[in-house]
């Protein structure tokens, strides 16, 4: 007996690893014979010592094993769901016969991932099975598509095609000069001149890593949100898009929160936290804001406390015009609509719905024809305008594969397919350092402000093939005028809209093969002059030869894999300025933070987590000073490892040999020198000193060196310093060497790292000895 219980004891101290078991389809597994052509899916979690308990989940539906990479029937994304099942399919209804493959990925809830072997079920036989949507096809005769243009056509309203700056991906912008600045934003936001963005949704910053980098909390503590304050350039980049279009829609959403707001973020204080980012807006600003994304980025949204807390909030502070859409996740398949059919009070605080990837995240040139997160047939009959929140993240620089045209033809998919009728991209610019985590993402290219170069890309004027030819709220869609020119693919279509108040229309048309269309048009609009507008690999948005229509019809001849506009409108124009040529970053380079206000961000540095802004010594010159004073609520704090601790990062990827120096006083904690480190997550060699004059030379998480300085005095300024040449890296205190080490050559950027305290820098120098 006494060996038996040695014998239990042992196996209960093992090192037990995550594993996902007993999958099951309706209660069996691996059944033959499903007869609901929407099953419910569960399984069974086993923790290990780090995650005890299942974080979030994702199940992947697919037609054959290979194809759960990219599944082909149905993706619920990651969620952030602690439930084992069961969990019901949302997606098109499943046919008799049919054989499924289906697997799931566990997170668990302090990260670590699992993924379980594939399963599979057969469907039986169904009676009275469900319609699946077949999305509509052009009636052609002897080659030629036929089109025809009704005004008591019935469609939807057009809401936009709009971005998203978020996870500091404009970050180098900010840091622009004139007129340089000017023209970059003209082309993002100025109506008829370039991509014309008419909606714009930025991020409210809780000073943790949201992708490219972190941006800046306006309450970083609860004393502050008594008195929020304008940080970061959000607020800015929303002031310049309004300027150059009065009717931009504005929207903001959180991705991280300050670490005051933890455990919970669904509160009165975090409602109260959400709000007042609108305050900051309309009182430093004077912007008013159109929209609430309901949650966090991603994270799905919490019922109670919209409906509790945020909307009542909202009224009672002025701002009952203002809606909130969501929830902004990437994951299930529209399935708010689920809980929204069976609670009518939080159907009617979400006033629209948004999801993110609707056509997946497979991205090459296949991807418009990728499954992804089609709406379901109930949102559709909600009649709750549905949004694409976020879509696309890939670089505009392409025309092809995942590119300007596939863009294109997502624009037109998401109506066709989905009802959708707002689109918005991450990211309307790529304005971040080179190596730092999508670095390629924008429709267009800014990230060398020290020399004025940007690059204005194919996807600027895919874009402007919807946006300067239909505007918000003003345009619905003509819904027998939208459809595909081959019942296959989604490469080839065309959307038409007309303009509420006039008979003037609109036509958005991609093309794969070489196509002749005839339309017609009938009494009441518009058989004037149309105007074409065409885009290639090789030349994006010019003016074609115009037709004018001869007893209300016309033909025209199209190209393959292009895009065009026809339209009745005017004032298309495809903006143009000169661009000066590109520069590295200067070299040598210094920073004593004098020509920026308190408060305000330091020129060309890249916040990665942690915020850095400029403060003011006691003598009255500035100094850089990171302001964060404790962890915040990581966002992807279930799936990914935070970013450590704050730091930013200054330079060019390109430095090999170089010394540089930083003044530091540090409050608490400790600060950071960081040299050739190669974007975010701290991968470089790094000097660490301590307020108790403890310091470590490290690169990554590996310990090169470490020592203690003798009489180290924490109440004073002090010198640090790294020196790279070739092999050879040495690390200086006060001028004094604490040790050389040989290592590896490499490159990369200039770091400035803190813990969570008010740790300040200053006089940084970059040069070669």
């Amino acid at each position: 007996m006494r060996i038996f219980i040695f014998f239990l004891m042992g196996i209960s101290t093992m090192v037990q690893a995550m594993e996902i078991k007993n999958l099951k389809c309706e209660g069996q597994t691996n059944p033959v014979g499903i007869t609901k052509t929407h099953p419910s899916f569960s399984w069974t979690f086993v923790g290990d010592k780090t995650s005890h308990e299942q974080g979030g989940f994702r199940i992947m539906m697919a037609t054959s094993i290979e194809k759960l990479k990219y599944p082909d029937i149905w993706d619920t994304g990651p969620t952030s769901n602690a439930g084992t099942g069961p969990y019901k399919y949302l997606g098109e209804p499943l046919k008799s016969g049919q054989k499924v493959y289906w697997m799931v990925t566990v997170w668990g809830n302090n990260r670590g991932v699992v993924h379980s072997e594939p399963s599979w079920f057969v469907m039986g036989e169904i009676k009275n099975p469900e319609k699946s949507f077949v999305p509509p096809v052009f009636e052609q005769k002897k080659g030629v598509v036929k089109i025809t243009l009704n005004p008591k056509d019935k469609g939807r309203v057009f809401e936009g095609i709009g971005g998203v700056s978020a996870g500091a991906s404009t970050d180098l912008l900010y840091d622009y000069q004139d007129p340089y600045r000017s023209q970059i934003l003209d082309l993002l936001f100025k109506p008829k001149f370039g991509a014309g963005f008419q909606h714009l949704k930025v991020e409210m910053g809780g000073g943790e890593n949201s992708t490219c980098g972190s941006e800046p909390s306006h309450a970083i503590t609860r004393e502050e949100l008594k008195n929020p304050v304008s940080r970061g350039y959000e607020f800015w980049l929303m002031r310049e898009a309004k300027n150059r279009n009065r009717d931009l829609i504005l929207e903001y959403l959180p991705w991280s929160f300050p670490g005051y707001l933890k455990p919970n973020i669904y509160t009165k204080e975090s409602a109260e936290y959400f709000v007042s980012f609108m305050d900051v807006a309309k009182r430093d600003w004077n912007l008013d804001i159109d929209w609430v994304a309901a949650a966090e980025n991603e994270n799905y949204t919490d019922r109670d406390w919209l409906v509790n807390e945020v909307r009542p909030l909202l009224d009672a502070r002025g701002y009952k015009k203002v809606k909130i859409q969501g929830p902004d996740d990437n994951s299930g398949d529209w399935q708010i609509f689920e809980a929204f059919e069976k609670d009518s009070e939080f159907d009617k605080v979400v006033e629209a719905s948004g999801y993110h990837y609707i056509t997946g995240r497979e991205f090459n040139e296949n991807m418009v024809d990728g499954r992804g997160r089609p709406t379901t047939a109930k949102a559709k009959a909600s009649g709750k305008p549905l949004w694409a929140s976020e879509d696309w993240s890939w670089t505009g620089k392409d025309w092809g594969g995942a590119g300007a045209l596939n863009l294109a033809r997502l624009y037109n998919k998401f109506y066709i397919r989905d009802k959708i009728t707002k689109t918005l991209i991450w990211a309307p610019i790529g304005s971040i350092y080179e190596s730092v985590t999508w670095d390629k993402a924008g429709a267009m290219k800014a990230n060398s402000p020290w020399s004025g170069y940007y690059e204005v890309w194919p996807t600027i004027w895919a874009t402007a093939h919807t946006t300067q030819f239909a505007e918000p709220d003003k345009w619905q869609y003509l819904d027998k005028a939208c459809g595909l020119f081959d019942a296959a693919t989604y490469k080839g279509s065309c959307v038409s809209l007309k303009e509420k108040n006039s008979d003037n229309w609109s036509m958005i048309i991609c093309t794969e093969m070489a196509e002749t269309l005839e339309v017609k048009i009938e009494k009441g609009l518009s058989d004037k002059t149309v105007t074409v507008w065409k885009s290639d690999e090789n030349n994006q948005f010019v003016q074609q030869e115009s037709i004018l229509p001869k007893k209300g019809k016309f033909v025209i001849n199209l190209n393959p894999k292009c895009i065009y506009s026809l339209t009745t409108t005017k004032g298309q124009q495809k903006g143009h300025y000169s661009i000066p040529k590109e520069m590295a970053f200067p070299f040598p380079y210094s920073e004593d933070y004098e020509d920026r206000k308190a408060g305000d961000l330091p020129k060309y540095h890249s916040d990665q987590t942690g915020s850095f802004e400029i403060t003011k010594k006691e003598d009255g010159t500035n100094c850089l000073k990171q302001i964060n004073p404790e962890q915040g609520c990581d966002w992807m704090r279930i799936y990914r490892r935070s970013n450590i601790k704050p730091n930013t990062l200054v330079g060019d990827i390109n430095w090999k040999d170089f010394t540089c120096s930083v003044d530091v006083f540090i409050d608490g904690g400790d600060v950071e020198l960081g040299g050739r480190v190669q974007g975010s997550y701290l991968k470089g060699y790094r000097l660490m000193l301590e307020k108790t004059g403890n310091w470590k030379l490290v690169f990554d998480k590996t310990n090169l060196a470490s020592g203690t300085i003798q009489n180290f005095d924490g109440s004073i300024w002090h010198n640090i310093k790294l020196s790279f040449k070739e092999k050879e890296i040495k690390a200086f205190v006060d001028g004094i060497l604490l040790t050389e080490v040989t290592q590896n050559t490499g490159n990369g950027y200039v770091l400035l790292g803190s813990s969570y305290n008010n740790n300040l820098f200053d006089n940084l120098k970059v040069f070669k000895e």
